[in-house]
């Protein structure tokens, strides 16, 4: 008997060693992006074990959207995940990068809050706006709605204040309008007789988050590659199956309830493989030539890049 509980713990011991040695054989991968609600299906593949179930050790790292691409062209994430617009303008840099999965669209999360008077976007002509400045998703999705309602962006005044701020002015009274984002949109929304909120993503769906790698990279690493993205898929299946579960993973990342995270959650909808084959197959294309024509108007670029290169659909069919 004592001769067989030793051979098996023998047996224990050699299958936990070679499981540590597939571990350590794992590729790894830095994947750099934020805390917001769009991301966190990534952050639930990560600590759910859902990346390495595909063979990839995928390490998340917050870090500010000013410098995630820079972090890429050093070589220390390898992947990186923002918004349409965002990967536009950091390509037009320099730093070339090839959207391969739709990971969220805003659902109401940005919004443009104005005063009771005004009931259309063409009322605010001459008017102050309080909105974060050029390069940053609050003032793009303010130029998408001027754009798509035949304005420009030198039809309004702007007071440069980032997004809570630009809140807090507007319910303390201050300006006529205000373009912010959950929860701060909340703030406004909560405040009786400041406003009300006018137009949002549901009008116009143009806060679309992306998961990017390098050309290169993805030539040299397709398998890495198609593991994240399907890591991601299943991160969704899990939140189906086990909501409750998913949400206290995906809300402690970031410091919050998973009742907290829920309702953070609303403002936002998850993309899935059908939700991405359709994205890609032309809408995806016509968005990056807007947001380009945008970026190019308001002097965040100064040249259209190369759009093609911008795109692999190959991993999400």
């Amino acid at each position: 008997m004592k001769t067989r509980w030793i051979s098996g713990a023998l047996g224990a011991i050699a299958l936990l060693a070679g499981g540590a040695a597939a571990a350590q054989d794992m590729p790894k991968i830095a994947l750099g992006m934020s805390g917001w609600t769009g991301f966190a299906p990534l952050t639930l593949a990560a600590e759910a074990g859902l990346f390495k179930k595909h063979g990839v050790d995928v390490e998340i790292k917050f870090i500010p959207q000013k410098e995630r691409h820079l972090t890429v062209a050093a070589g220390s994430t390898q992947a990186v995940a923002t918004t349409v617009d965002t990967f536009v303008a950091w390509t037009s840099a320099g730093v070339p990068l090839t959207q391969v999965l739709l990971l969220d669209k805003s659902k109401g999360g940005d919004g443009l809050a104005v005063r009771n008077q005004y009931n259309k976007i063409t009322d605010l002509k001459g008017k102050t706006i309080a909105v974060d400045g050029a390069g940053t998703t609050p003032h793009f999705t303010l130029m998408v709605f001027l754009r798509r309602n035949g304005m420009s962006h030198k039809d309004v005044q702007y007071a440069t204040l980032p997004p809570n701020p630009a809140a807090q002015a507007f319910v303390a009274g201050q300006y006529d309008g205000a373009l912010t984002y959950e929860p701060y949109l909340s703030s406004i929304r909560n405040a009786p007789n400041a406003g009300k909120i006018l137009l949002t993503t549901l009008d116009y769906p143009c806060v679309v988050d992306m998961l990017a790698f390098q050309p290169d990279y993805i030539k040299k690493n397709p398998k890495i590659v198609q593991a994240v993205v399907n890591g991601f898929f299943d991160a969704l299946d899990m939140i189906k199956k086990e909501p409750e579960k998913s949400y206290e993973i995906m809300g402690a990342k970031v410091k919050q309830s998973g009742a907290d995270f829920a309702k953070s959650a609303s403002y936002i909808a998850w993309q899935d493989k059908a939700a991405n084959q359709a994205y890609f197959k032309g809408e995806l294309q016509a968005f990056m030539k807007e947001a380009s024509e945008i970026l190019l108007d308001v002097g965040v670029i100064k040249k259209i890049p190369d759009l093609g290169p911008m795109v692999d659909d190959s991993f999400i069919k």
